[in-house]
């Protein structure tokens, strides 16, 4: 699969081409693309000086990136022990059922990814299901539709 990687070159240009800019400018490709298409991960070897294996390493251990694309609206279900307490795993259920995926996949229209989570650290709010950056507590199983509905509209 062919990306458009002329925005690349702006990324790189924002940090010094040396291996110590690797994790900065994943980031950067990340949010430009939502994941890490391989022809960027060759690319930035490229113009890092860094060793393919070393940015294809790097990529794959942090939890923060991904190989595949994401959704536009990635949904994170905290599954920590209040949240699971107070019914995580119905709203898991619930947003698989609407989205007619399961945890870990995306949509095939790319609109919404769906993952569960350790600990968002908001057990207060608890259950809590974040999409993208903003959090929602005390969600229930009849409010997933609303919350995907408001996800729709942005």
């Amino acid at each position: 699969m062919n990306h458009d990687l002329s925005k690349l070159s702006a990324i790189y240009d924002r940090y010094p081409r040396k291996p110590q800019s690797l994790i900065a400018v994943l980031q950067d490709i990340q949010k430009e693309y939502n994941f890490l298409p391989c022809e960027a991960l060759k690319q930035t070897a490229e113009e890092l000086n860094v060793p393919l294996s070393k940015v294809f390493s790097v990529s794959t251990f942090y939890n923060a990136f991904s190989l595949v694309p994401k959704g536009e609206k990635v949904i994170r279900i905290c599954v920590g022990t209040t949240c699971h307490i107070r019914g995580a795993k119905q709203i898991q259920e619930q947003l698989e059922d609407e989205l007619k995926i399961k945890a870990g996949q995306t949509t095939e229209d790319l609109q919404f990814s769906l993952e569960v989570v350790a600990c968002v650290g908001a057990c207060a709010m608890a259950p809590v299901v974040a999409v993208n950056e903003r959090y929602h507590g005390n969600v229930t199983v009849g409010s997933c539709k609303k919350l995907l509905k408001k996800g729709k509209k942005g």
